[in-house]
């Protein structure tokens, strides 16, 4: 059961902004106790006592016991209200409750057994989905956490909200055998290689059809290709070739002449 805390109160003589910024000044806090079918009470609390009991952990769950002119109260802590700035509690609300009040809280969870839990000892890790759990309990009942333990949780392995003994007049509001806390395997990461720094993507390796040859080599005609002619050295001989071509051409033309002309012996043995 969670521990109870104690507070000395003082009844509020003014109430409204104007009191409470004047009680604020005086170093006390303005606070309100309501509930249990009774009228409203309102009081002011030291603020160096209040600070002092926001640190711990679980103030929310914790039953108080609140002295008012040498009245108990007994209430739980239900809204603080912090300045903006300064993170100084201005403000404090009290619900007041009985023994055989029924309250609705959120119940922080603890993971036990870690040390003899066989899916730890392979390597996996514990993932813990709720990390407070809703309860509803008897306002003198209130336990400060819930234990799950995973002491025979191997890899893979879940402990439901059904798998725990909970404290008399705990129960869980919601209704499902939920998930509270899993053993899983272990996340691994592989780093890519990296290629040379050497390498360039898209260059092509010496060798291979389509490389660039360095400056002042030939290239290499592929297999079942002819050399190219050198660029200068090639271009004389096509106009030479041109020439003779059209040297053969006019003789062509001339033999076509000589041809149809008649023979001058001929001519010459008729007369």
């Amino acid at each position: 059961m969670a521990e109870t805390m104690s507070f000395k109160a003082e009844a509020r003589s003014k109430t409204g902004r104007g009191g409470a910024r004047e009680d604020r000044r005086q170093g006390r806090i303005p606070a309100n106790i309501y509930g249990d079918a009774k009228g409203n009470v309102a009081v002011t609390i030291d603020r160096d006592q209040l600070q002092r009991a926001l640190t711990k952990a679980g103030f929310g769950n914790r039953l108080c016991d609140i002295q008012v002119n040498g009245e108990k109260f007994r209430a739980l802590p239900r809204e603080v209200q912090v300045d903006p700035v300064s993170d100084i509690p201005i403000h404090v609300d009290f619900m007041r409750v009985s023994p055989t009040s029924r309250v609705r809280l959120h119940i922080p969870i603890t993971v036990a057994g870690l040390e003899a839990s066989p899916g730890i000892k392979r390597g996996g890790t514990v993932n813990v989905v709720r990390h407070d759990v809703e309860f509803f309990c008897r306002a003198d009942a209130i336990p400060e956490t819930v234990v799950f333990s995973v002491a025979e949780c191997d890899i893979g392995d879940s402990v439901h909200i059904n798998d725990v003994q909970l404290p008399a007049g705990v129960v869980p509001t919601i209704r499902r055998n939920f998930t509270v806390v899993t053993v899983t395997a272990p996340t691994i990461y592989v780093e890519e290689e990296k290629p040379a720094a050497a390498a360039v993507e898209g260059a092509p390796v010496a060798g291979e059809a389509g490389a660039v040859p360095a400056e002042g080599e030939a290239a290499t005609p592929a297999d079942g290709e002819k050399a190219p002619a050198d660029a200068k050295g090639g271009a004389a001989p096509a106009k030479g070739g041109a020439a003779s071509a059209k040297g053969g051409a006019a003789s062509a033309k001339g033999g076509a002449l000589a041809k149809g002309a008649k023979p001058d012996a001929g001519k010459g043995g008729k007369k």
